[in-house]
């Protein structure tokens, strides 16, 4: 099968392009040809909001937009392609309001949550242009994704301080849950929706079962052969300025994308894949200045 996968230099979209070009498809990369490409793809250096013909005479048998982050993106990708039989859009759990019950439902009504803000409602907003215009579709709306390749600052801030053998300070008592997925799960889901073309079309994937932040951390530093000793921050300091998730916990039912695919990557597998990528690929993490903030506010006070 030719398919396009837009982006396809970074993370999620690096990862994807990869997974199905080793699955024997003939993919095609969309970006501006300003970072290394990914391996076994043939890239189509193009700018998704100025494609001209580029993509005009092209059928693919699947289009995998990773990188449409609002309504135009997806509006000008839609302009520029000639045919295709399937869309897949990576959307964003992020488009559920956080005053909805949990778990989170693929039938609930979307709207803004006062923690994703314009990030979340962008994401509406593409998910509504593809339906208007592609009704066939097929939404996936993840929570935070990891594994190899991951260039966030997240798993990799945590891995750094094992490394340090550096204490960890988590907000409150660490028992906020978080909800992850392997990023070689994602395409796992993408590769049986090409397959069984489901009926359903919004999907919500994720791991079966949250994590509390301290077992996360906890996971993290066995990966890199250590415990870590734990600090607890009071809650009235601000956590994203020394903690790599916001202070919101929520939760996705999954349990319609179970029955698309089986077991899942253990989040213990998927760590010690991120931290075997990390370890080649440092240079390659987006970081924030959260040693910096803990170095200055946290550890002055003990010398």
């Amino acid at each position: 099968m030719d398919i396009l996968v837009t982006g396809g230099t970074v993370f999620a979209s690096r990862f994807t392009a990869e997974y199905f070009a080793k699955a024997g498809h003939n993919v095609y990369v969309l970006n501006r040809g300003s970072r290394p490409q990914p391996e076994g793809a043939t890239p189509i250096i193009a700018d998704r909001h100025d494609l001209g013909d580029i993509l005009r005479h092209r059928h693919f048998g699947a289009v995998i937009d990773v990188t449409a982050y609002n309504g135009q993106d997806v509006e000008h990708l839609l302009d520029g392609l000639d045919s295709f039989d399937n869309y897949i859009l990576i959307s964003s759990s992020a488009v559920y309001p956080e005053t909805l019950p949990q778990p989170f439902r693929e039938t609930d009504k979307c709207g803004e949550n006062y923690i994703w803000g314009k990030y979340g409602t962008d994401k509406i907003a593409a998910e509504n242009v593809l339906f208007r215009r592609v009704p066939n579709a097929y939404v996936l709306r993840p929570p935070y994704l990891c594994g190899p390749m991951n260039n966030l600052h997240r798993e990799a801030f945590v891995f750094e301080c094992a490394e340090q053998n550096s204490e960890f300070y988590l907000p409150k008592r660490g028992e906020m849950k978080l909800q992850f997925f392997d990023i070689g799960d994602l395409c796992r889901v993408m590769e049986a929706i090409l397959q069984k073309q489901p009926a359903q079309h919004v999907f919500n994937v994720g791991n079966e079962k949250a994590v509390t932040i301290k077992e996360w951390v906890s996971l993290c530093y066995k990966t890199v052969g250590k415990t870590p000793r734990f600090e607890y921050v009071a809650e009235n300091i601000p956590q994203r300025s020394y903690f790599p998730f916001y202070a919101y916990e929520y939760f996705l039912d999954v349990s319609a994308m179970s029955s698309l695919i089986g077991k899942l990557t253990p989040l213990e597998e998927s760590l010690r894949s991120s931290y075997e990528w990390f370890r080649n690929n440092r240079r390659s993490i987006v970081r924030k200045p959260l040693k910096e903030y803990i170095d200055k506010e946290f550890r002055k006070e003990k010398s």
